[in-house]
Protein backbone atom coordinates (compact mmCIF):
# COMPACT_ATOMS: atom_id res chain seq x y z
CA UNK A 1 0.00 0.00 0.00
CA UNK A 2 1.15 3.24 -0.66
CA UNK A 3 -0.53 7.22 -0.50
CA UNK A 4 -2.76 5.84 2.35
CA UNK A 5 -4.23 8.40 4.28
CA UNK A 6 -3.15 8.31 8.16
CA UNK A 7 -4.13 10.37 10.56
CA UNK A 8 -1.08 10.23 13.69
CA UNK A 9 -1.93 11.30 17.32
CA UNK A 10 0.84 12.56 19.45
CA UNK A 11 3.69 13.71 18.25
CA UNK A 12 6.27 12.25 21.09
CA UNK A 13 9.37 10.03 20.18
CA UNK A 14 7.11 7.39 18.89
CA UNK A 15 4.55 9.55 16.80
CA UNK A 16 7.82 11.23 14.83
CA UNK A 17 9.23 8.38 14.15
CA UNK A 18 6.04 6.92 12.68
CA UNK A 19 5.56 9.97 10.80
CA UNK A 20 8.87 10.06 9.06
CA UNK A 21 9.26 6.48 8.42
CA UNK A 22 5.54 6.28 6.95
CA UNK A 23 6.05 9.16 4.85
CA UNK A 24 9.05 8.36 3.52
CA UNK A 25 7.43 5.38 2.35
CA UNK A 26 5.28 6.65 0.77
CA UNK A 27 2.07 7.49 2.73
CA UNK A 28 0.02 10.63 3.29
CA UNK A 29 0.64 11.56 6.90
CA UNK A 30 -1.12 13.96 9.24
CA UNK A 31 0.29 14.59 12.85
CA UNK A 32 -1.99 16.42 15.25
CA UNK A 33 -0.10 17.16 18.85
CA UNK A 34 -2.15 18.38 21.92
CA UNK A 35 0.47 21.10 22.63
CA UNK A 36 0.25 24.23 21.04
CA UNK A 37 3.66 24.89 20.86
CA UNK A 38 7.23 23.41 20.85
CA UNK A 39 9.10 23.47 24.14
CA UNK A 40 12.55 22.49 25.39
CA UNK A 41 10.26 19.87 27.84
CA UNK A 42 11.82 16.66 29.74
CA UNK A 43 15.38 15.92 30.92
CA UNK A 44 17.53 12.87 29.29
CA UNK A 45 16.88 10.10 27.94
CA UNK A 46 19.17 6.71 26.74
CA UNK A 47 18.81 5.62 23.30
CA UNK A 48 20.27 1.69 23.35
CA UNK A 49 21.45 0.26 19.93
CA UNK A 50 18.36 -1.32 18.98
CA UNK A 51 16.02 2.42 19.36
CA UNK A 52 19.32 4.06 17.43
CA UNK A 53 18.73 1.12 14.51
CA UNK A 54 15.22 2.73 14.14
CA UNK A 55 16.78 5.89 14.34
CA UNK A 56 18.81 5.03 11.75
CA UNK A 57 16.61 3.59 9.09
CA UNK A 58 15.07 6.94 9.21
CA UNK A 59 17.69 8.76 8.64
CA UNK A 60 18.59 10.86 11.80
CA UNK A 61 21.21 7.98 13.59
CA UNK A 62 24.06 10.15 13.13
CA UNK A 63 23.00 13.21 13.65
CA UNK A 64 21.35 12.52 16.77
CA UNK A 65 24.55 10.60 18.29
CA UNK A 66 26.43 13.89 17.24
CA UNK A 67 24.36 15.75 19.36
CA UNK A 68 24.03 13.11 21.94
CA UNK A 69 27.27 11.27 23.68
CA UNK A 70 28.17 8.30 23.59
CA UNK A 71 29.58 6.92 27.24
CA UNK A 72 32.94 4.48 26.97
CA UNK A 73 31.55 2.89 29.80
CA UNK A 74 28.80 3.14 33.06
CA UNK A 75 29.31 2.58 36.38
CA UNK A 76 27.58 0.80 39.03
CA UNK A 77 27.77 1.82 42.44
CA UNK A 78 27.46 0.88 45.91
CA UNK A 79 24.72 3.45 47.65
CA UNK A 80 26.52 4.16 51.58
CA UNK A 81 30.40 3.21 50.50
CA UNK A 82 30.71 4.43 47.31
CA UNK A 83 32.46 1.00 45.72
CA UNK A 84 32.50 -0.09 42.71
CA UNK A 85 29.97 -3.06 41.95
CA UNK A 86 30.18 -3.40 37.80
CA UNK A 87 31.86 -1.43 35.49
CA UNK A 88 30.42 -1.78 32.25
CA UNK A 89 32.32 -1.56 29.00
CA UNK A 90 30.39 0.48 26.21
CA UNK A 91 33.52 0.95 24.05
CA UNK A 92 32.53 -1.38 21.56
CA UNK A 93 29.19 -1.06 21.06
CA UNK A 94 29.02 0.10 17.71
CA UNK A 95 31.42 -2.72 16.38
CA UNK A 96 29.35 -5.05 18.62
CA UNK A 97 25.97 -4.13 18.01
CA UNK A 98 26.25 -2.48 14.24
CA UNK A 99 24.71 1.29 15.97
CA UNK A 100 26.00 3.57 18.92
CA UNK A 101 24.33 3.93 22.47
CA UNK A 102 22.89 7.23 23.05
CA UNK A 103 22.56 9.76 25.70
CA UNK A 104 20.30 12.76 24.04
CA UNK A 105 18.38 15.62 25.92
CA UNK A 106 14.85 14.98 25.36
CA UNK A 107 14.51 18.04 23.54
CA UNK A 108 17.58 18.11 21.22
CA UNK A 109 16.51 14.54 20.22
CA UNK A 110 12.44 16.11 19.76
CA UNK A 111 14.02 19.08 17.71
CA UNK A 112 16.00 16.62 14.91
CA UNK A 113 12.83 14.65 14.46
CA UNK A 114 10.48 17.46 13.85
CA UNK A 115 13.02 18.93 11.08
CA UNK A 116 12.60 15.79 9.73
CA UNK A 117 9.31 15.07 9.51
CA UNK A 118 8.60 18.41 8.08
CA UNK A 119 11.21 17.84 5.68
CA UNK A 120 9.38 14.16 4.78
CA UNK A 121 6.16 15.97 3.93
CA UNK A 122 4.55 15.53 7.04
CA UNK A 123 1.47 17.98 7.69
CA UNK A 124 2.09 18.88 11.63
CA UNK A 125 -0.83 20.41 13.40
CA UNK A 126 -0.15 21.76 16.87
CA UNK A 127 -2.84 23.04 19.60
CA UNK A 128 -5.42 19.47 18.81
CA UNK A 129 -6.41 17.79 21.39
CA UNK A 130 -8.20 14.56 20.33
CA UNK A 131 -11.70 14.35 22.24
CA UNK A 132 -12.73 11.04 21.12
CA UNK A 133 -12.39 8.88 18.68
CA UNK A 134 -15.54 7.41 16.47
CA UNK A 135 -14.64 4.20 14.16
CA UNK A 136 -18.34 3.23 13.36
CA UNK A 137 -18.06 4.91 9.90
CA UNK A 138 -16.78 4.35 6.36
CA UNK A 139 -13.70 5.76 7.57
CA UNK A 140 -12.66 6.75 11.32
CA UNK A 141 -13.02 10.10 12.64
CA UNK A 142 -10.62 12.30 15.11
CA UNK A 143 -12.99 14.29 17.24
CA UNK A 144 -10.75 17.70 18.85
CA UNK A 145 -11.37 20.03 21.62
CA UNK A 146 -11.77 22.68 19.38
CA UNK A 147 -14.66 21.39 17.74
CA UNK A 148 -13.02 20.22 14.60
CA UNK A 149 -12.88 16.69 12.79
CA UNK A 150 -10.80 14.80 10.64
CA UNK A 151 -10.96 11.67 9.03
CA UNK A 152 -8.62 9.47 7.91
CA UNK A 153 -8.01 5.73 6.79
CA UNK A 154 -6.29 4.61 9.65
CA UNK A 155 -5.64 6.35 12.87
CA UNK A 156 -2.85 5.69 15.13
CA UNK A 157 -2.65 6.32 18.42
CA UNK A 158 1.02 7.77 19.69
CA UNK A 159 -0.18 9.36 22.41
CA UNK A 160 1.44 8.14 25.92
CA UNK A 161 0.58 7.17 29.22
CA UNK A 162 -2.72 9.09 29.14
CA UNK A 163 -3.98 7.80 25.52
CA UNK A 164 -6.83 9.22 24.28
CA UNK A 165 -7.19 6.36 21.81
CA UNK A 166 -6.02 3.59 24.18
CA UNK A 167 -9.40 4.28 25.83
CA UNK A 168 -11.09 2.32 22.79
CA UNK A 169 -8.89 -0.80 23.84
CA UNK A 170 -9.03 -0.24 27.70
CA UNK A 171 -10.38 1.77 30.11
CA UNK A 172 -8.33 0.09 33.29
CA UNK A 173 -6.37 2.36 35.40
CA UNK A 174 -2.60 1.32 35.77
CA UNK A 175 -1.88 0.13 38.58
CA UNK A 176 1.09 2.32 41.08
CA UNK A 177 3.85 0.33 41.12
CA UNK A 178 5.47 1.28 44.72
CA UNK A 179 7.86 3.10 43.47
CA UNK A 180 8.09 6.93 42.46
CA UNK A 181 11.05 8.83 40.61
CA UNK A 182 12.81 12.36 40.74
CA UNK A 183 14.41 14.07 38.47
CA UNK A 184 16.54 16.94 37.78
CA UNK A 185 19.22 18.58 35.98
CA UNK A 186 22.74 19.90 37.81
CA UNK A 187 25.30 22.05 36.13
CA UNK A 188 28.63 21.32 35.14
CA UNK A 189 30.95 22.20 38.25
CA UNK A 190 34.31 20.70 39.35
CA UNK A 191 32.63 18.95 42.39
CA UNK A 192 30.55 16.82 39.74
CA UNK A 193 32.95 16.98 36.97
CA UNK A 194 34.18 13.22 37.89
CA UNK A 195 30.49 12.02 38.03
CA UNK A 196 29.90 13.70 34.65
CA UNK A 197 33.24 12.19 32.92
CA UNK A 198 31.50 8.50 34.66
CA UNK A 199 27.96 8.21 34.28
CA UNK A 200 26.26 5.47 35.89
CA UNK A 201 24.03 4.54 38.63
CA UNK A 202 24.52 4.00 42.78
CA UNK A 203 21.91 1.38 43.80
CA UNK A 204 21.05 0.14 47.18
CA UNK A 205 17.64 -0.90 49.58
CA UNK A 206 14.71 0.28 48.01
CA UNK A 207 16.37 3.20 45.81
CA UNK A 208 18.34 3.86 43.09
CA UNK A 209 19.91 6.66 41.98
CA UNK A 210 20.62 7.28 37.59
CA UNK A 211 23.38 9.98 36.50
CA UNK A 212 24.57 10.27 32.98
CA UNK A 213 25.93 13.79 30.97
CA UNK A 214 24.00 15.75 28.24
CA UNK A 215 24.61 18.64 25.81
CA UNK A 216 28.50 17.55 25.82
CA UNK A 217 28.98 17.04 29.09
CA UNK A 218 27.70 20.94 30.25
CA UNK A 219 24.63 18.58 32.23
CA UNK A 220 23.94 16.40 34.53
CA UNK A 221 20.64 14.54 33.80
CA UNK A 222 19.99 12.53 37.63
CA UNK A 223 17.12 10.36 37.93
CA UNK A 224 16.53 9.23 41.68
CA UNK A 225 13.98 5.74 42.20
CA UNK A 226 12.69 4.76 45.49
CA UNK A 227 9.92 3.03 47.37
CA UNK A 228 7.64 4.85 48.55
CA UNK A 229 3.85 4.66 49.78
CA UNK A 230 1.39 7.76 49.68
CA UNK A 231 2.19 9.14 46.07
CA UNK A 232 0.02 7.89 43.18
CA UNK A 233 0.24 10.42 40.22
CA UNK A 234 1.75 10.20 36.98
CA UNK A 235 3.32 13.06 35.04
CA UNK A 236 6.28 14.17 34.12
CA UNK A 237 5.81 17.94 35.20
CA UNK A 238 4.93 17.90 38.84
CA UNK A 239 7.29 19.86 40.93
CA UNK A 240 8.74 18.56 43.94
CA UNK A 241 11.14 20.12 46.52
CA UNK A 242 15.04 19.34 46.89
CA UNK A 243 14.68 18.81 50.35
CA UNK A 244 12.59 15.70 49.36
CA UNK A 245 15.88 13.90 48.15
CA UNK A 246 18.35 15.01 51.17
CA UNK A 247 15.38 13.41 52.97
CA UNK A 248 15.18 9.89 50.98
CA UNK A 249 18.86 10.19 50.81
CA UNK A 250 20.35 10.78 53.85
CA UNK A 251 22.92 8.38 54.93
CA UNK A 252 23.66 7.77 51.54
CA UNK A 253 27.58 8.32 50.26
CA UNK A 254 29.05 11.41 50.54
CA UNK A 255 29.08 11.24 46.66
CA UNK A 256 25.62 11.22 46.56
CA UNK A 257 25.00 14.48 49.01
CA UNK A 258 27.50 16.30 46.51
CA UNK A 259 25.20 15.29 43.69
CA UNK A 260 21.82 16.42 45.32
CA UNK A 261 23.83 19.55 46.42
CA UNK A 262 24.63 20.38 43.00
CA UNK A 263 21.19 20.50 41.52
CA UNK A 264 19.73 23.07 39.95
CA UNK A 265 17.10 25.00 41.71
CA UNK A 266 13.55 24.50 40.17
CA UNK A 267 14.59 21.69 37.74
CA UNK A 268 13.68 18.77 40.20
CA UNK A 269 10.08 16.90 39.36
CA UNK A 270 8.39 14.15 40.56
CA UNK A 271 5.97 11.37 39.44
CA UNK A 272 4.36 7.99 40.36
CA UNK A 273 5.16 4.95 38.23
CA UNK A 274 2.60 3.04 37.46
CA UNK A 275 2.05 -0.08 35.34
CA UNK A 276 -0.14 -0.79 32.43
CA UNK A 277 -1.57 -4.35 32.05
CA UNK A 278 -0.23 -5.42 28.76
CA UNK A 279 -3.47 -5.62 25.93
CA UNK A 280 -4.64 -8.52 24.71
CA UNK A 281 -5.63 -6.56 21.11
CA UNK A 282 -3.73 -3.06 19.44
CA UNK A 283 -6.21 -2.59 16.82
CA UNK A 284 -9.91 -2.13 16.25
CA UNK A 285 -11.68 -3.20 12.62
CA UNK A 286 -8.64 -2.54 10.84
CA UNK A 287 -9.13 1.20 11.44
CA UNK A 288 -7.75 1.86 14.43
CA UNK A 289 -4.24 0.97 16.04
CA UNK A 290 -1.68 1.94 18.77
CA UNK A 291 2.08 2.40 19.06
CA UNK A 292 4.53 3.21 21.51
CA UNK A 293 3.28 3.94 25.29
CA UNK A 294 -0.26 4.14 23.86
CA UNK A 295 0.16 0.79 23.53
CA UNK A 296 2.85 -0.81 26.11
CA UNK A 297 3.44 1.50 28.52
CA UNK A 298 6.58 0.84 30.22
CA UNK A 299 8.20 0.82 33.84
CA UNK A 300 11.83 2.91 33.38
CA UNK A 301 14.13 0.02 35.49
CA UNK A 302 15.25 -1.54 31.45
CA UNK A 303 15.19 2.08 29.45
CA UNK A 304 13.10 0.68 26.96
CA UNK A 305 9.93 3.06 26.23
CA UNK A 306 11.28 5.02 23.95
CA UNK A 307 12.92 2.06 22.00
CA UNK A 308 10.18 0.01 21.67
CA UNK A 309 8.29 2.81 20.61
CA UNK A 310 10.87 3.23 17.93
CA UNK A 311 10.86 -0.12 17.37
CA UNK A 312 6.64 -0.24 16.65
CA UNK A 313 7.56 2.45 14.25
CA UNK A 314 9.52 1.19 11.93
CA UNK A 315 7.76 -1.96 12.17
CA UNK A 316 4.25 -0.26 10.86
CA UNK A 317 5.52 1.50 8.32
CA UNK A 318 7.29 -1.25 6.58
CA UNK A 319 4.46 -3.42 7.31
CA UNK A 320 2.21 -1.15 5.79
CA UNK A 321 4.03 -0.88 2.53
CA UNK A 322 4.35 -4.27 1.93
CA UNK A 323 0.79 -5.37 2.94
CA UNK A 324 -2.11 -5.35 0.00
CA UNK A 325 -4.74 -4.04 2.99
CA UNK A 326 -4.60 -2.48 6.68
CA UNK A 327 -6.45 -5.73 7.50
CA UNK A 328 -3.20 -7.66 6.88
CA UNK A 329 -0.82 -5.19 7.74
CA UNK A 330 -2.22 -4.38 11.14
CA UNK A 331 -2.31 -8.69 12.22
CA UNK A 332 0.61 -8.94 10.89
CA UNK A 333 2.17 -5.80 12.99
CA UNK A 334 1.14 -7.32 16.30
CA UNK A 335 2.06 -10.44 15.19
CA UNK A 336 5.49 -9.30 15.09
CA UNK A 337 5.44 -6.81 18.10
CA UNK A 338 3.48 -8.32 21.03
CA UNK A 339 5.42 -10.92 22.55
CA UNK A 340 8.78 -8.65 22.75
CA UNK A 341 6.98 -5.40 24.18
CA UNK A 342 5.03 -7.48 26.75
CA UNK A 343 8.05 -9.31 27.65
CA UNK A 344 9.86 -6.31 28.41
CA UNK A 345 6.92 -4.44 30.08
CA UNK A 346 7.18 -7.71 32.87
CA UNK A 347 10.77 -8.04 32.99
CA UNK A 348 10.88 -4.02 33.32
CA UNK A 349 8.44 -4.32 36.54
CA UNK A 350 10.81 -7.00 38.00
CA UNK A 351 14.09 -5.33 37.43
CA UNK A 352 12.98 -2.63 39.81
CA UNK A 353 13.21 -5.33 42.50
CA UNK A 354 16.31 -6.28 41.77
CA UNK A 355 17.90 -2.77 41.40
CA UNK A 356 15.99 -1.88 44.76
CA UNK A 357 16.50 -5.37 46.58
CA UNK A 358 18.11 -5.33 50.27
CA UNK A 359 21.08 -6.91 48.71
CA UNK A 360 22.34 -3.99 46.12
CA UNK A 361 25.83 -4.88 46.98
CA UNK A 362 25.16 -8.36 45.15
CA UNK A 363 24.32 -6.61 42.02
CA UNK A 364 26.05 -8.09 38.75
CA UNK A 365 27.66 -11.19 40.91
CA UNK A 366 24.82 -13.17 40.67
CA UNK A 367 22.36 -14.07 36.83
CA UNK A 368 22.62 -10.68 35.75
CA UNK A 369 19.30 -9.67 34.09
CA UNK A 370 19.63 -6.34 32.47
CA UNK A 371 18.35 -5.19 29.03
CA UNK A 372 21.75 -6.46 27.79
CA UNK A 373 21.98 -9.83 29.10
CA UNK A 374 18.66 -10.49 28.09
CA UNK A 375 19.56 -9.54 24.57
CA UNK A 376 17.86 -6.48 23.61
CA UNK A 377 19.84 -4.82 22.13
CA UNK A 378 20.12 -7.03 19.29
CA UNK A 379 16.76 -6.89 18.19
CA UNK A 380 16.93 -4.94 14.53
CA UNK A 381 13.60 -3.26 13.16
CA UNK A 382 15.29 -2.85 9.69
CA UNK A 383 15.70 -6.71 9.45
CA UNK A 384 13.23 -8.45 11.56
CA UNK A 385 10.94 -10.31 9.68
CA UNK A 386 7.55 -9.15 8.81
Amino acid sequence: MKDLDIALVGAGIAGLTAAIALAKSGQSVSLYEAAPAWGDVGAGITLAPNAMRGLDYIGVGEAIAEIGIEPSTQQISHWQSGETLLMVDRSQTRKQYNSAYVYIHRADLHQVLVAEAEKAGVKIHLGKSVQSVNYQGLKPVLNFADNSRVEAELIIGADGLKSQVRQLFDSVAPHFTGHIAYRALAPITPEIQHLIDQPGMHIGPGKMIVRYPLRKGQLLNLVFFARQDGWTEDGWSIPAELQELRDLYAGWSDEVGTLIDSIRPGTVFKWAINAHSPLPQWSIENKVTLIGDAAHAMTPFLGQGAATGIEDAVILARILQAAETTENALSRYQAVRHERTTFIQKESNENADRLQGEAAELYGLGNLRNEETLGLFKYDCITESI
